[in-house]
């Protein structure tokens, strides 16, 4: 093998395009993955210590078997590697009862869904009260009226962690990686695809663009306008009340409390290395350039996230800000995913698989989509999320 040659190549390493390029690497196919920066790395979607996953998957039924298959897949790789990916902390949905036309991930209904799958999928899970609630995990003060739903499996990824193990040992089945190189250019060249990076002009049977905020850009007009960046902010905010927030008392959380998108938070317990409760909620009012994006995390911003969100809701947690990051979401108009050959180049295949919930399926995606490109039956079906599905926004 050659690096100019490969069989597939890999455009982005994060989340999918590791475990894309993982996947492949086992089953002997010549695979090269390229990525601008050097994964994981904090400039994209697949970083911030911690990622909620969950089995009932209140954005529909098509995504049960993926993050079924990733938990599978993340044990598989601990064993492989020896590292923690997953750690059992329980998940806790909250939603008020003025939420329920409430948009989350681009979608309404979010918790009647994820109670409707629970029972449809055999995934074990409970309802709660908001008074059951505040009995059993102190963290929480619910106002009185929210309806909770309670999944025992859910729990904590830590994305640069399964993104190094994914590349680690693709690296070991004889995967060839090339960081810090930019892609500028694809097309179609000869019986192939030509790519051109700020080094030198590749060649491949197949390329696959998993390049998170810079697909729109590098996909061109076919995707892009079916595409949206959105900054977005993570918080920890130092408490009073740690054993509250402890992973054996304190589970991840989603809670939708008010009417409107963004009357929502997702949080964690105190499973990271910051000395701080993990927080943010998701904004979708404001799109950004991702090579523009502003990382700093304003005091404003902060204030503004405790007030709204935090405060009363939390117990102890205090307005003292211990950390602040910036991430990237790359979200269509109703947070489907988008996986599909480019219409007007054959030997690509464009993959978005974010809008804000992707983590916790990718190595499940990873796998269905080294099946398909390999001419073997994927595990779940990937036509739901054909380019057709999604129109513009």
């Amino acid at each position: 093998m050659t690096s100019t040659h490969p069989d597939i190549l890999v455009i982005g390493l994060g989340a999918i395009g590791s475990a894309l390029t993982y996947q492949l690497a086992r089953r002997g196919a010549r695979v090269l993955g390229l990525d601008r920066f050097h994964p994981p790395h904090d400039q994209g979607s697949s970083h911030g210590l911690t990622r909620i996953t969950r089995l009932a998957i209140g954005e529909g039924a098509v995504y049960v078997p993926l993050v079924q298959r990733s938990h599978a897949l993340w044990r598989e790789l601990e064993t492989e590697t020896g590292d923690s990916l997953y750690r059992r902390t329980g998940l806790l949905v909250l939603a008020a009862p003025d939420t329920e036309d409430a948009l989350l991930h681009g979608q309404s209904g979010f918790f009647d869904r994820t109670v409707e799958l629970a029972r449809r999928f055999g995934i074990p899970h409970e309802l709660l009260d908001a008074g059951a609630v505040a009995e059993r995990f102190p963290a929480f003060t619910p106002r009185g009226d929210e309806r909770a739903y309670h999944e025992p499996d859910g729990g904590v990824l830590y994305p640069e962690r399964c993104v190094a193990a994914h590349l680690q040992q693709a690296r070991q089945r004889g995967a060839q990686l090339r960081l810090g190189e930019r892609v500028l250019e694809i097309t179609q060249g000869g019986s192939g695809v030509r790519v051109r990076t700020e080094r030198e002009v590749l060649h491949a049977g197949r390329v696959v663009l998993t390049a998170g905020a810079w697909v729109p850009g590098l996909a061109g007009a076919a995707f892009a306008p079916r595409l949206t960046v959105r900054r977005q902010v993570l918080h920890w905010f130092r408490t009073t009340e740690r054993a509250a927030f402890a992973p054996e008392h304190c589970p991840v959380f989603m809670w939708q409390h008010g009417p409107q998108a963004e009357d929502s938070m997702y949080g964690f317990p105190m499973a990271d290395e910051i000395d701080g409760v993990k927080v943010a909620m998701e904004q979708v009012s404001h799109s950004s350039d991702p090579d523009a994006v502003e990382r700093q995390v304003s005091a404003a911003e902060i204030a503004a996230m405790h007030a709204l969100h935090v405060r009363g809701r939390l117990r102890g947690v205090t307005a003292e800000s211990a950390a602040a990051a910036t991430c990237l979401y790359t979200s269509t108009r109703d947070g489907t995913f988008i996986v599909d050959q480019h219409p007007d180049m054959p030997g690509v295949t464009v993959v978005s698989p974010c809008s804000g919930h992707g983590f916790k399926h990718s190595a499940g995606l990873g796998e269905a989509l080294a099946q398909r490109l390999l001419g073997q039956t994927p595990f779940t079906d990937l036509a739901p999320f054909a380019l057709a599905a999604q129109p513009p926004l």
